[in-house]
């Protein structure tokens, strides 16, 4: 399994390094057009936490190689509908997180009784689309553009299961990392104050 956590507000800042850290071309095939950084923070700013699900990827210095947005629609007479969007670092592409992540945000959409998860995608982003296909959606192109849609089951109990286990083993995976991290920074600082320490008696002693 890849962990992958569920992330809040608290995160904005790690979601909009990650986006920023795309290349040209990868916000290009992200956001649909050349999104500018302006643009990125904007669309960070706007992320509805309580009515969405932000999906992430940490690697070991927790920095985001993954994202993907689960949008649900506002509207009452589309509750059944969800847009999926993901963005994944080029460094760290073909490992399968964008198809992970789909996989994710499927569970989740069950999980809230979604009928049809949609992605809309350049037609050149290949990748996107392929992970679309591989789920069984239906694409339709449309010049540039293309519209891909899934129909997916009614939830049950497996989805259920499968949602909290899911959830538990990405939270476990970042605690780790987020203890890691703290530990090698605060062997550094030590480090640092041993250098200090040296530098101090050699000088005592010239």
């Amino acid at each position: 399994m890849v962990p992958i956590r569920s992330l809040g507000p608290q995160h904005r800042a790690r979601i909009a390094a990650h986006l920023m850290r795309l290349s040209e071309r990868d916000r290009y095939l992200r956001f649909g057009y050349p999104a500018t950084d302006e643009q990125v923070a904007r669309y960070v700013e706007l992320l509805d936490f309580e009515r969405d699900e932000v999906l992430g990827i940490f690697n070991r210095r927790l920095e985001l190689i993954a994202v993907a947005h689960v949008a649900f629609s506002a509207a009452q007479e589309y509750r059944d509908c969800a847009e999926f969007g993901v963005s994944v670092v080029g460094s760290t592409r073909g490992r399968g997180y964008g198809a992970r992540l789909f996989d994710r945000a499927i569970l989740l959409a069950r999980h809230r009784g979604v009928r049809m998860m949609f992605i809309h995608a350049l037609t050149e982003n290949v990748a996107m689309l392929k992970i679309a296909r591989n789920a069984g959606a239906t694409v339709h192109h449309d010049g540039p553009e293309s519209e891909a849609w899934l129909e997916l089951p009614p939830a049950g109990l497996d989805t259920h299961v499968s949602k909290v286990m899911a959830e538990h083993f990405g939270e476990v995976d970042y605690q780790l990392k987020k203890r890691a991290h703290q530990f090698w920074g605060l062997l550094a600082d030590v480090q640092e104050i041993r250098r200090g320490v040296q530098d101090g008696r050699h000088q005592a002693a010239e």
